[in-house]
């Protein structure tokens, strides 16, 4: 029995590597099956009224919690989120899954690096997390029929262009821009003092209003988000100071 030409999807020519949207979708859906699981554990607990039970389910909990990322990673090659948004975990080294071993590394690495483990995205050949690069991994596209050309990248051959500036010119650039950015997230919250906008309680004794809160998280996330851009951007040399020699 023959199989038509036309029904097997074309294969990528290269390697289709996720971009931090993609990748963020399915983080999204990750932390809401996250909080079901905790509140549902919560809810249960408390209808039940039982303090044995109650540690059962906290235990419970927290083993899933710990164990869901690095088994489905190993064992499918992604977590929900990953297969939600049509991504797959992959080997670097092989091209297959993570072995068990090292999922659990690259998941306790984002665990304790959280968002800055993203900011060397746009800096790197693969758009790799700093997780990613520790753990000699990759995050790609699991069917190249479904996706569409903005939900992913082939590799940064750019990177090693003759016409790129020295990496100690590019470095330093970078540098000087992620220092005048800190400056500029200083002199922010101290407007924000000034105004009156921050109180002592909250500067002193870390006591904030709903709204104080928001004006330290927001300019951080910014703060991040900007930096994510200068040090993807002046690795790729489009950063005056060290262009890129056309």
């Amino acid at each position: 029995m023959s199989i038509q030409a036309d029904a097997i999807p074309d294969l990528p020519s290269q390697p289709q590597y996720a971009r931090f949207a993609r990748r963020l979708r399915g983080m999204f859906v990750d932390w809401v099956l996250a909080l079901v699981l905790i509140f549902g554990g919560i809810l249960i607990a408390a209808s039940v009224g039982s303090e044995v039970v109650s540690r059962i389910l906290a235990f419970v909990v927290v083993l899933i919690l710990i164990l869901y990322e690095p088994l489905l990673v190993s064992r499918t090659g992604g977590t929900l989120g990953h297969w939600y948004t049509n991504l797959r975990v992959v080997d670097d080294r092989t091209g297959g899954n993570l072995s068990l071993r090292t999922a659990f590394i690259r998941a306790g690495i984002k665990a304790v690096l959280g968002a800055y483990s993203f900011v060397i995205m746009m800096a790197t050949r693969r758009n790799q997390t700093l997780h990613d690069l520790l753990t000699h991994s990759t995050v790609q596209i699991r069917d190249a029929a479904k996706a569409r050309s903005s939900d992913f990248i082939t590799e940064r051959t750019e990177l090693s262009s003759p016409t790129m500036p020295s990496r100690g010119r590019r470095v330093a650039i970078i540098f000087v821009y992620l220092v005048l950015t800190l400056l500029a997230y200083i002199a922010a919250f101290a407007i924000f003092v000034a105004i009156g906008a921050m109180s002592d309680a909250c500067i002193d004794r870390d006591v904030c209003s709903a709204t104080e809160k928001m004006l330290e998280l927001i300019p951080g996330i910014v703060f991040l988000f900007v930096a994510a851009a200068w040090i993807g951007l002046g690795w790729r040399g489009r950063l005056f100071g060290a262009r890129r020699a056309a």
